[in-house]
């Protein structure tokens, strides 16, 4: 068992698992986000109040079960930012994942040991869950490929839950060959031979980055563009970024509060004032503000009917900078967090899927681009990023 250089995993005793030897899987290793159950070992969810109160697992989650049945072993479980209520990846009770790729910065949350892990090559794969970037964010950070699998197509089972209309579980990986073999198996199906034909480049979202994001990325754009063939520019968000992510931001929020208020209520628990701050946010929102964004989601998910149409993919920088300085503080970031949830507001309002590919750097540090596509085409998505790589 390696040493936890990284603090990225839970303290205490490892998790490990071994997988079936003959599955397709077999040789691979993988480690779970701590929101995501392991029979017999605490869920713990990055929150030492949660952990006391919930029931050791008795049963693997769904994704858990999947993947040691075709053959990938745990190595262990990772920390997480407080029940998944995070983007940066730093934790008060459990301490800060290294980013391996940058280790004087964050690696992103909330799957931000997952993360850590894999780009310090201690494990093949890993875990992570996605509600309004958790996988995503950590990805661009950590120079990764990710997945924020399409709403409700992969079972969520067994899985801390935060706001369940925005909920996805997914992966990430060094290696594009893994990361798609994964997806093989959690979907089901092996990726397509045949590529999308139409690629759109989010002219929005790439000014709305920093300039040096734009640039980092060109490339990486070019490269895709080569791999589709028809390229064009388009604007994803008619009403503006900040409205879709203003929408995003209500209904998650408020159902997180619904999530959590039975905890909060009866146990008082210690949260760090950042989260705190945004369940009690989270639970002043009234019906008609729910109602206003919810209609605000029908039109963003109209919109991407519009522009996703069979064979059409999208393009976007996952994150609108590298990952921030460590220990920077808490009314500093407030402004850099609207604005990385900006870009990833696009998944959970919409629920589709999307899937970023590593490549870009911006003084030393990473920055990813992420492809989406209409709901259903996440195995298309994992075929692009297979070529991308080849």
């Amino acid at each position: 068992m390696p040493a936890d250089t990284l603090n990225a995993f839970v303290p205490g005793p490892r998790c490990e698992i071994a997988g079936s030897p003959d599955g397709r899987l077999a040789g691979l290793t993988f480690a779970v986000k701590d929101l995501i159950d392991v029979a017999a070992w605490p869920t713990g969810g990055g929150n030492p109040d949660w952990a006391r109160v919930n029931p050791i697992p008795g049963r693997n989650a769904w994704i858990v079960d999947t993947l040691l049945g075709a053959g990938a072993s745990i190595i262990g479980k990772t920390i997480t930012d407080e029940v998944s209520l995070g983007i940066l990846g730093e934790n008060p009770f459990d301490g800060t994942a290294l980013n391996p790729a940058a280790p004087d910065r964050v690696p992103g949350g909330s799957s931000s040991g997952s993360a850590s892990v894999v780009a310090g090559g201690i494990c093949d794969f890993a875990l992570g869950t996605d509600t309004g970037g958790s996988v995503r964010v950590p990805a661009s950070f950590c120079g990764l490929y990710g997945i924020r699998p399409t709403h409700g197509r992969v079972n969520f089972s067994g899985i801390t839950a935060q706001a369940p209309s925005s909920d996805t579980v997914g992966w990430l990986a060094r290696d594009a060959n893994v990361f798609a073999r994964v997806g093989e198996i959690v979907f089901g199906a092996p990726t397509p031979s045949a590529l999308p034909v139409r690629l759109l480049v989010a002219t929005d979202a790439f000014g709305f980055a920093d300039a040096a994001v734009a640039d980092a990325l060109a490339p990486l754009v070019g490269r895709l563009a080569a791999v589709i063939g028809d390229r064009r520019d388009e604007t994803l968000a008619p009403q503006g970024l900040s409205i879709w992510q203003a929408a995003q931001r209500t209904l998650q929020s408020s159902e997180a509060w619904l999530t959590f208020r039975d905890w909060l209520d009866r146990y008082n628990p210690r949260l760090q004032y950042s989260v705190a701050r945004n369940l009690t946010l989270g639970s002043q929102i009234t019906d008609a503000e729910r109602n206003r964004a919810a209609l605000m989601r029908e039109e963003a998910r109209a919109r991407m009917r519009l522009l996703l149409a069979p064979g059409t993919i999208l393009c976007l920088p996952t994150t609108p900078f590298p990952a921030p300085l460590l220990g920077r503080s808490v009314s500093e970031l407030a402004f850099p967090r609207e604005r990385i949830t900006c870009l990833a507001c696009l998944g959970g309002l919409t629920g589709i899927p999307h899937v970023v590919v590593p490549g870009g750097s911006v003084d030393g540090a990473p920055v990813g681009l992420s492809i989406v596509g209409a709901p259903g085409s996440d195995l298309d998505l994992l075929a692009v990023a297979r070529k991308m790589a080849s």
